[in-house]
């Protein structure tokens, strides 16, 4: 019996730090940048929310566009959950390209609610394809004389202390509840 005890005791003792520890990631590295409506935005504007991002262009012939539509339908059911404290980060992987107006646009024809889903641009090619690299592990690369930047295709989910928890499919396999999931897990 006092085995059980004793058992019970310590397992209600470490249970909180297990669970602390499942929430505890790499910190992405502060970031201010330029967004679709032409404003600076930085990592200081997601303190204290959880955060889904992924990388994107606006010429992309081939993933962007249903990862892009995949991110409006996650952005559909937070706002259906009520959840003011999640938002949605797209970072443009072809900034020469993608300024804001066009950014802007192309989120635009997803039906994107700009006060809680950011599209981001405002910096080099080089600094995003390290930036991706160092933060989220995602490759990026344009190479000289194609339009097309070769990319990754996950959704990346930031706790609200902006470190990197998860990732997941944002193309062929993606599972929105599951992303929900992890977000409500974070909230």
């Amino acid at each position: 019996m006092k085995r059980k005890i004793a058992l019970f005791v310590l397992f209600a003792f470490l249970l909180p730090a297990l669970s602390s520890c499942a929430t505890k990631g790499d910190p992405v590295e502060h970031f201010q940048f330029t967004d679709q409506n032409g404003k600076f935005f930085s990592l200081s504007d997601l303190k204290g929310k959880v955060w889904v991002a992924d990388f994107i262009f606006t010429s992309c012939k081939t993933v962007c566009p249903p990862m892009t539509m995949h991110m409006s339908e996650l952005q559909e059911k937070i706002k259906k959950a009520g959840y003011k404290d999640v938002e949605l980060v797209s970072f443009s992987i072809d900034p020469e390209v993608d300024t804001p107006q066009k950014l802007k646009q192309f989120a635009n024809q997803f039906n994107s609610d700009f006060s809680m889903w950011h599209f981001l641009t405002g910096y080099s090619q080089k600094k995003i394809e390290k930036f991706a690299m160092k933060n989220f592990k995602n490759p990026v690369a344009k190479s000289d004389g194609n339009d097309q930047v070769v990319h990754g295709t996950s959704f990346y989910v930031v706790n609200k202390n902006g470190e990197l928890i998860k990732d997941f499919d944002g193309s062929a396999d993606f599972d929105a509840d599951k992303i929900m999931k992890e977000i409500e897990r974070l909230r």
